[in-house]
C-alpha cells in the first residue's frame, strides 16, 4: 500500500494515508472527499554515513505571487 500525501480542498487539512487501490481516500478532519495528492518526499535508511541533503527545489506551494520557486524558501 502506498503512502500519499493529501491537501484537502474543503478544509485545508494536510495529511498522510495508505491507500489501496480500490479506496477512495476521505479527509480525517472533516471527512471530505474532494483531495489533491501533493507530492511526497521520501526517506530511506541506510547503515552508512548521513548524506547530506540536496537544496529543496522549487515547490511552489507558498503561494508566493511570482511562482513556483520564487520565495525566499529556495
Amino acid at each position: 500500500m502506498p503512502l500519499y500525501e493529501y491537501a484537502c480542498k474543503t478544509c485545508a487539512h494536510q495529511f498522510e494515508l495508505l491507500v489501496r487501490a480500490s479506496e477512495v481516500p476521505a479527509c480525517p478532519a472533516c471527512h471530505g472527499t474532494v483531495l489533491e495528492r501533493k507530492l511526497s518526499v521520501f526517506a530511506a535508511h541506510t547503515g552508512g554515513a548521513p548524506a547530506r541533503a540536496a537544496a529543496p527545489g522549487p515547490c511552489g506551494t507558498c503561494g508566493d505571487r511570482r511562482g513556483p520557486g520564487a520565495c525566499s524558501l529556495n
